[in-house]
Parts: structure tokens; C-alpha cells; sequence
């Protein structure tokens, strides 16, 4: 029923090319149906009374049948293809749409291999299903109901031969069908691991070659290949099973109908060219079953992917968004109230009960060992994830109330792992402000304290920029991304450990600049040294998830043991 639902849903909207196809394969089925008659008349009334005339009417009259049904196939050839391709095309995109309006932490649930892989691979497998469908499904009805009709016009006496080969077939269908849906189910679960494997070893490849385990990684891959092949090997079998029993049945239906049919004609019963023209329809019937096999071999596949595109389709966000019609932000005075979150199937929450504010034209640093969700923090407060109980407000608005929109141009976000887009150093600076000027650029790439390497390349803000800006180091990366947020001119810029690449006296430009053009922003910063963050107007201390201290610094080293923990294991004692 999941792919029944899919399939008509994205297939609605090409109704008109649908009807077409209905239309062509049934002028196409009918004209194929009307040759057998045509021969045996042939045979008949022109070959045995000998009547040449006769002969070449009704030879003409199969060449304009034939050249009818050559179109009408063509032509639903044409429209099915174009009505399946469209779909497809419709399913992709809907998938990369839910994928892109999913939450992260939803996503993790499946991982990313098998996204790609039920983006790519399992929609071609329902595409190609309606392919086939339109070319072949919508014929293969028409061909048994009529081809039975005219059989049984012909010599109602051999109609039980066909009764009896389309049972023995349709049995075989079953028998096949069953044997392969866990089979392809299988398969599909060993694809995504092949594609999780070859994910992981290109991204990790720079550590694979540091601790030299190429073996081990191919070891690895060739296991995962091994798996796909030994299911696929095992498909085979099957499907190798299958051309050699249909054409048995076929031939043994063939000499049963000339077997049987022949002592009818001996009696008088039937004529040659009808005992023809009946073996021609039960060839037809037979073939039209067979495609029909052929078809059932793909529907099992195709309905466990489209279980798992569905899966994805109807997946509920966790994080809220509202609709975008309330209040806009006024100002970036941030108030995180109260709030607690906890990762699904934890033991226990990562934040407990966190509360804090960050006032507009101040800097707020946030600060706490590892693991004591400091990031995590930073993705309540962009609505990435949303908390159990408690509230994040900007402006007085609460986050979950404004639209994505809305929220991105109140709030900039510098990732703890910069990113950034193939394309140029322009297109990604002006990926949250399409019409900034160069002047724009220059300046953040100034205050970013990058301005001087982009300067250095040869094509300037023009310069290439490879997926996941992997043809720049990591410091230049990270610059980058703090410009693209720059550019943005948010309301509260969000810092989630973005300097840790930098070195000290880099890092102290940055921040001075920082200080003179985030204006009325808040700025919220996640770091790990202290020294970073020393002239912090305000600095929140979190350990186990809750927050144990708040001052400046001064403040915290003379009254917070945990900060003062955090000092001391950084700093010498003069400098604290």
C-alpha cells in the first residue's frame, strides 16, 4: 500500500500523459489481438479456397493494422516515459526538501549513507517501476481479458489450456515473489552500508593515511562489497530460475494446444487457420503474463524502497517553527529561561534547567569541560534542537515562534566545524545575504582578518572554493565562515568554538575587530581558552549541563572553583 500511495501522488499531476498511455496501449493491445483473426482468414478463406484477391485485401489490411499499432506503441512509449521520468524527478525533490527541513538531530536517526542512498537509489527503483508499468502493466490486462475473449471466440472447446498455463504461471509468480522481498530488503540495507563505508573512508582519508590502515579500511570495504555481492549473486539465482520455467510452460502450452487442437481438426471442429489464430492468442496471453512476471520481480524491491522514502517523507521535525506571521525581533537581547534537553534514548539530560541572558553590545562567553553541553547550548539557542521544557527568547520573541526565515536574519551561526560550499569565496560569503555588494565582502573579510590570503589569490572574491572547502586550511576556513555571518548583519551572532584554529595573536586581532563592528549585536561565544575570553563582558560557566557560574572574569577566579579549575589547568598562576 506505501508504494500504491506514492506512486499516486506524484502521478497525479501527469493525469493527461497517463490517460494517453491508457488510451495508446489499448488502440496498440487491440490492433495486436486483430492480427491472429486477420491470418486465419487468411489461411481460411484465401489459402485453402485458394483465392488470391482475398489474400492481398486482407495482407494490406494487416500491413495498416501493424503500422497502427507500431504509433500507438511509440507514442506510449513516449508519454510513459515522460510521466514516469517527472515523477521521479517530483520524489527527489520532495526527499531533498524533508532532508533539508529536518532538524540534525532527526536526521542522525538515519544517518546520512542512506539518505543518499533513498535519494538516489530507491527512487530510480520506483521510477522505473512506473516505466515499466506504463510500458508493459497497463498492456498486460488489456492482452489477458481480450486475448481470452477472442480464444474463446475462436474454440471455446481448448479454452481450458489457457485457464490452466495462466494458474501454473501465476503460481510461479507467487512462489518467486515471496522468495525475494526479504532478499531485496536486504539488499538495499547493504547498499547503504557500501555507501556508509566509502563515505567514511573519503572524508577520513587524511587519517587513514596517518596511521597507515589502508589495509584494514579495504579490508573493511571489500566486506561490505562482499555482502552486497553475496545477496545479489543469491537475487540472481532466482531470476535465473525464472526465463527457463516460463519458457517451459510456454512450450508445453504450445503443444498442448497443437496436441489437443489437432484431433479437433481431424474431427471437423475447428479449422487450420483458427487452430491458428488460438495458438497465437494463447502465445499472446502467455507473453502478456510473462511481462508480467518480469513486472511482479521488480514490485517487491520497489515496495521496500518505497517504505523507506516514505519513512523519511512523513517524518515529523522535532523542532518547532512557527509560521512567521507574529513579531520580528527588535533587538538582540537574548533570555534563555529555564530550559532542559536531552538526546533521544539518553540517560539522562545534557542540559538541566539553563538560564542566562545576553544583553545587545556585549560579549558572553560560555565556558565548561568537555561534555558539559555547551554546544548543545548553542544549537537550543539557533532552534536546531528543541528543549524538553523551558524557553529560548530574542527579543522578547520566543525562537520557536518565528519562521526559519525570521530566524536567520536575527541570528548568525559560525559552526564549531566550519563548512563551506563548492562554488566561489564570493558565493559562499553571500550565502545569508545574497545582495551584498564587494564592499560588503571586503569588510567582513577585514574584520574576519581574511581579507589579506583572499587578497593573495588570484581571482580575489572570484577564487574556487571546493566542497567542503577542503582547498583551504583549516584557519582559513574557519575565517571564512566568521566573514559569511559578518555579512549577514545579525541581531546575535552565535560563536560556537570558531577560533579554536587560530593562533593567539591572529585570534586577538579578530576579536578587537569584532568588538568595534558587531555593534549592538549580542555576541555569544563557546571557547576553550580562557585567555580568549578574559575581557568578556559576561562569562557563563557549565559543568554536567548546568550552569554553575556567572561573572567576569575577575569575578569568577576570585568566587568559582570550576572556572578557577578551568584557569589553572591553562594558565600560569601570574597570569591568572
Amino acid at each position: 500500500m506505501t508504494l500504491l500511495r506514492l506512486s499516486l501522488r506524484f502521478v497525479r499531476p501527469y493525469w493527461r500523459s497517463v490517460t494517453a498511455v491508457v488510451l495508446l496501449q489499448l488502440i496498440a493491445t487491440m490492433a495486436a489481438l486483430y492480427l491472429p483473426t486477420l491470418n486465419a482468414d487468411i489461411i481460411d478463406k484465401g489459402v485453402v479456397k485458394g483465392d488470391p484477391d482475398f489474400i492481398w485485401r486482407t495482407g494490406g489490411m494487416m500491413l495498416i493494422v501493424c503500422f497502427i499499432q507500431v504509433i500507438a506503441a511509440v507514442a506510449a512509449t513516449y508519454f510513459g516515459a515522460r510521466a514516469s521520468m517527472s515523477a521521479g524527478k517530483d520524489i527527489r525533490r520532495s526527499f531533498y526538501r524533508k532532508v533539508d527541513a529536518l532538524p540534525s538531530l532527526d536526521l542522525a536517526r538515519w544517518g546520512m549513507p542512506t539518505l543518499i542512498t533513498r535519494n538516489s537509489n530507491d527512487v530510480q527503483q520506483v521510477q522505473m517501476l512506473l516505466l515499466m508499468t506504463f510500458n508493459f502493466m497497463v498492456s498486460t490486462p488489456i492482452m489477458c481479458i481480450a486475448g481470452i475473449i477472442f480464444a474463446v471466440r475462436v474454440d471455446a472447446g481448448l479454452s481450458w489450456l489457457i485457464w490452466v498455463s495462466v494458474a501454473v504461471l501465476f503460481v510461479v509468480v507467487g512462489i518467486l515473489v515471496w522468495l525475494l522481498l526479504p532478499m531485496f530488503r536486504i539488499m538495499q540495507e547493504r547498499i547503504d552500508g557500501v555507501n556508509g563505508v566509502i563515505r567514511e573512508q573519503i572524508v577520513g582519508i587524511r587519517v587513514i593515511r596517518a596511521f597507515v590502515r589502508e589495509k584494514f579500511e579495504s579490508k573493511r570495504y571489500d566486506d561490505a562489497n562482499a555482502a552486497l555481492t553475496q545477496i545479489s549473486v543469491r537475487v540472481g539465482n532466482v531470476f535465473v530460475l525464472m526465463f527457463p520455467i516460463i519458457m517451459l510452460i510456454l512450450n508445453v502450452a504450445t503443444v498442448a494446444v497443437l496436441w489437443f487442437g489437432g484431433h479437433r481438426v481431424d474431427a471437423g471442429d475447428i479449422q487450420i487457420g483458427a487452430l491458428t489464430a488460438f495458438l497465437q492468442y494463447l502465445l499472446q496471453i502467455l507473453v502478456a503474463v510473462m511481462m508480467g512476471v518480469f513486472m511482479a520481480m521488480m514490485i517487491p524491491r520497489a515496495m521496500v524502497c518505497a517504505e523507506r522514502i516514505e519513512e523519511v517523507l512523513s517524518a515529523r521535525s522535532s523542532a518547532k517553527a512557527g509560521a512567521g506571521a507574529g513579531p520580528v525581533p527588535a533587538n538582540g537581547l537574548v533570555e534563555v529561561q529555564n530550559v532542559t534537553f536531552g538526546y533521544p534514548g539518553a540517560e539522562k539530560p545534557v542540559l538541566n534547567d539553563v538560564s542566562f541572558v545576553a544583553q545587545p553590545g556585549e560579549v558572553t562567553a560560555i565556558v565548561g569541560s568537555t561534555g558539559s553541553g555547551k554546544s548543545t547550548l548553542v544549537s537550543v539557542i539557533a532552534n536546531l534542537f528543541t528543549p524538553q521544557s523551558g524557553q529560548v527568547r530574542i527579543g522578547g520573541v520566543a525562537v520557536d515562534g518565528l519562521s526559519r526565515e525570521q530566524l536567520a536574519g536575527v541570528l548568525g551561526l559560525v559552526p564549531q566545524r566550519p563548512y563551506l560550499f563548492s562554488g566561489t569565496i564570493a558565493s559562499n560569503l553571500r550565502f545569508g545575504r545574497p545582495d551584498a555588494t564587494d564592499d560588503d565582502l571586503w569588510e567582513a573579510l577585514r574584520v574576519a582578518q581574511a581579507e589579506g590570503f583572499v587578497r593573495a589569490k588570484d581571482k580575489g572574491l572570484d577564487e574556487r572554493v571546493a566542497q567542503g572547502g577542503t582547498n583551504v586550511s583549516g584557519g582559513q576556513r574557519q575565517r571564512l565562515c566568521i566573514a559569511r555571518a559578518l555579512v549577514a548583519h545579525p541581531k546575535v551572532f552565535l560563536f560556537d568554538d570558531s577560533f579554536s584554529a587560530l593562533d593567539v595573536a591572529t585570534d586577538a586581532r579578530l576579536r578587537r575587530a569584532l568588538a568595534d563592528s558587531t555593534g549592538d549585536a549580542a555576541v555569544i561565544v563557546v571557547a576553550q581558552r580562557v585567555s580568549t575570553i578574559r575581557e568578556a563582558d559576561s562569562i557563563i560557566v557549565m559543568d554536567d549541563g548546568r550552569v554553575v557560574g556567572r561573572g567576569t572574569h575577575d569575578e569568577l577566579v576570585e568566587s568559582n572553583e570550576t572556572y578557577r579549575q578551568i584557569v589553572e589547568s591553562q594558565l600560569s598562576l601570574e597570569v591568572a
